[in-house]
């Protein structure tokens, strides 16, 4: 299983322990990492390597957010990248307690990056026509990306589980 970090995290994936498929055939991948996880698909694919499920929690879904909101985003990283971070991460664990996550390296092209990606439905249908069962998690209660465009997006190529109470961390408590 190769299991890729969101943005600015590190070992995160204990939080989605009951759920990850830990197989050698398996790519996980949370918020950010999930784009990671995507592209790391394909090009397993493409260089003929068996890839069996494709993990995506929380994906990182920002394309039905405007222009203003991700120069917003922006500004703020620039700004103070600490505080930044400070205010991302307490908005990725509320309605709840936020609990204790190892930063990681980041910066500001990255955050540029997930802000901008467009997920392709071009590439999902590859990868699910490849054979390979994608899963995507959301949490109901996620501040941090528009978990409702996310499941009408991935629905026709995805099994979706939809945590009705849950964060961006797809925690309930």
């Amino acid at each position: 299983m190769k299991f890729y970090s969101g943005f600015a995290l590190d070992g995160e994936q204990e939080y989605f322990k009951d759920y990850i498929d830990s197989t050698d055939f398996c790519i996980c991948g949370f918020s950010y990492g999930a784009i990671k996880a995507l592209k790391e698909t394909l090009v397993e694919l493409k260089n003929a390597k068996r890839v069996d499920r494709l993990q995506l929690f929380s994906p990182a879904f920002f394309q039905t957010r405007d222009d203003k909101f991700k120069k917003v985003q922006l500004m703020g990283y620039r700004k103070n990248a600490y505080v930044y971070l400070e205010q991302f991460l307490k908005s990725c664990f509320l309605p709840y307690q936020q609990r204790d996550v190892n930063i990681s390296h980041n910066s500001i092209d990255e955050l540029k990056e997930l802000l901008e990606y467009g997920w392709s439905k071009k590439e999902l249908e590859y990868i699910k026509n490849s054979g390979v069962q994608i899963e995507v998690y959301l949490g109901g209660n996620d501040n941090i990306i528009d978990a409702k465009g996310a499941k009408e997006f991935f629905l026709e190529f995805a099994t979706i589980t939809f945590i009705k109470d849950a964060n961006h961390f797809l925690l309930t408590n």
